[in-house]
């Protein structure tokens, strides 16, 4: 035992084991753009799901005589998630408008994901408290503790498991906003190109969709679906809101209460579009020197664990070999 602690313990194989910890992180690093896949085809797809969900939910709306069963063509549901929900009434319990908006600003705006997440939220808790109950209580973990101490612990694994789907919701919701955000600026110039050359908000946001799309395919699924709802709901306000409530950015919602004015009184909206497509730029920029001037305090605990003692090495190790010659 006393020899496995020395070889754990022995400064050589902890340096061996962190330099081999930071090249697998660069590798990693490295390999991961080329690993990952594009999933543009699958927003794309999702995308006209729910526009051809407006399109049958309009239609209903203006044919009253429509039956019933025609509505829910389209619809995707689990039948067994929707019946939990309904069985519980968790949509009463667990749902209000704040979660809404997060959901549909992480892109989960279907009936049937927000069934998942509240199926979610009423069943993890039960399985990470049963997870941590036998954790600790049958595989005879953290016995020298006292029992209010494990009760306690397992307690906080079923609110860490009540809270899982919230954190994991709130980061898709931040890296979707990251996506948007880096792209709005020039979605806006391709609009103000757009709406300057004679071409309708409709037909801009289709056109600059077609383009962004690569550079960001949650905002060109954003703007599609915003073309969908201009084309079908009869309040062109509401669509334009939507897109401001969906993304959660005050930058978008600038844009929109800009159009929005524009459609009510007839202003032009070239101007204000060039203004906020400056502010955007301005606001990435100042983004990008705040986390460039938050890198020197990161890097100087990597520094000092990876290259100080290498630099170390090379510059005494010539100098001990003489003396251990000599010696």
């Amino acid at each position: 035992m006393e020899e496995l602690a020395a070889r754990l313990t022995d400064p050589a194989l902890i340096v061996a084991v962190l330099v081999s910890i930071a090249v697998f992180a660069t590798l990693y690093t490295i390999a991961i753009p080329y690993l990952e896949r594009g999933d543009l085809n699958k927003r794309m797809k999702a995308v006209s799901t729910e526009r051809e969900l407006i399109r049958a939910r309009e239609r209903t709306r203006m044919n009253a005589e429509t039956s019933r069963g025609r509505t829910s063509l389209r619809t995707n549901n689990n039948r067994s998630v929707r019946q939990i929900v309904e069985k519980f009434n968790l949509r009463q319990a667990l749902v209000d408008d704040a979660t809404t908006d997060k959901l549909k600003a992480a892109g989960f705006r279907s009936q049937n994901a927000l069934n998942v997440f509240l199926v979610a939220r009423f069943l993890l808790p039960f399985l990470t408290l049963t997870l941590t109950a036998i954790w600790i209580f049958g595989l005879g973990n953290m016995a020298d503790k006292a029992l209010t101490v494990r009760l306690l612990i397992t307690v906080v694994g079923g609110y860490v498991g009540f809270y899982l789907p919230n954190i994991y919701v709130s980061n898709r919701m931040t890296k979707r906003q990251h996506s948007i955000r880096r792209a709005w600026p020039d979605a806006l110039d391709l609009m103000l190109i757009c709406v300057e050359s004679g071409i309708s908000i409709e037909a801009a946001m289709r056109r600059v969709a077609e383009e962004i799309a690569t550079q960001s395919p949650e905002l060109a699924e954003e703007m599609v679906l915003t073309t969908a709802e201009l084309s079908f709901l009869q309040d062109r306000r509401t669509a334009l809101e939507n897109l401001g409530n969906r993304t959660q950015l005050e930058g978008v919602k600038s844009v929109t209460q800009a159009l929005i004015q524009a459609e009510r009184y007839g202003t032009p909206i070239a101007q204000a579009l060039r203004v906020l497509a400056q502010e955007g730029r301005d606001e990435r920029m100042n983004e990008a020197e705040k986390k460039a001037a938050a890198l020197p305090p990161k890097l100087t605990v990597p520094m000092i664990l990876f290259f100080l003692p290498v630099l170390i090495a090379v510059i005494l190790g010539p100098a001990g070999i003489q003396v251990s010659d000599r010696f």
